[in-house]
């Protein structure tokens, strides 16, 4: 029996040729977010980093959609964030910090059985030392700063997205709905609503490109984030919605 070999589904990112693009969010432990494709089998993706010729494997169920704006780069989206360890990659995975002991401090012993009932010792009551006091504040001075430094890297991060999806919001105050739908394909949801002030819009949603684009009087007016606030808009009519 002749075994025939069937050649691996293609990928979008083939059709990039040696155009080099950049992952979002970017690949940690990488020194430049800058890629080319090199090929593709059934399961990975081949990646290149012209660089540092560093090769990775990518596998295919990371990697998302691709921006259709190329200006400054092309951005390709990764469903996970990763990173690099040993030339392999792998999903990042956000261990819980665990601050260390207190002076003096010490676990709980384990509940043994019950004796029979009998006097209670006699305890000395000892005045916790100024050294354990002065332990506590600084580590939850450090605690502060490690949530502080969490709170920025978020702010960074959500930035860096809002800005890369801009870059895809090319449209005008003519773009329609058939526009709209050649450009980014059919909604994932489609909706008509009607806003307090009486006004009727309809919101097309695209999850996988992280906003929401919504139509007043059939044209384009602007688009959402993920978290409902404006990050595009063409001219003031969305402020009718308020």
């Amino acid at each position: 029996m002749r075994v025939v070999a069937v050649p691996p589904i293609p990928t979008p990112l083939s059709q990039l040729g040696n155009t080099p693009f950049s992952f979002y969010p970017p690949i940690l432990n990488v020194e430049h977010n800058e890629w080319i494709f090199r090929r593709a089998t059934w399961s990975e993706i081949q990646v290149v980093n012209p660089k540092t010729s560093i090769e990775l494997w990518i596998p295919r169920h990371f990697v998302g959609e691709i921006s259709m704006v190329a200006d400054p780069v092309i951005i390709v989206g990764l469903a996970k964030e990763l990173e690099c360890r040993e030339g392999a990659v792998y999903p990042l995975i956000r261990r819980v910090i665990e601050m260390p002991r207190a002076v003096n401090d010490y676990s709980r012993p384990r509940i043994q059985r019950a004796e029979p009932a009998r006097p209670a010792a006699v305890v000395g009551i000892r005045l916790e030392p100024r050294e354990s006091r002065a332990g506590r504040i600084l580590l939850v001075t450090i605690a502060a700063g490690v949530l502080a430094c969490i709170a920025v890297a978020s702010v960074a991060s959500r930035s860096a997205l809002s800005a890369a999806i801009k870059n895809e919001l090319p449209l005008t105050a003519r773009d329609d709905y058939d526009s709209i739908v050649a450009r980014y394909g059919t909604p994932a949801e489609d909706q008509w609503r009607s806003s307090r002030t009486g006004v009727g819009y309809r919101r097309l949603s695209y999850p996988a490109r992280f906003f929401t684009l919504i139509l007043i009087d059939g044209h384009y007016a602007g688009a959402l984030g993920r978290d409902g606030r404006v990050i595009h808009a063409a001219g003031t009519r969305l402020r009718s919605l308020r």
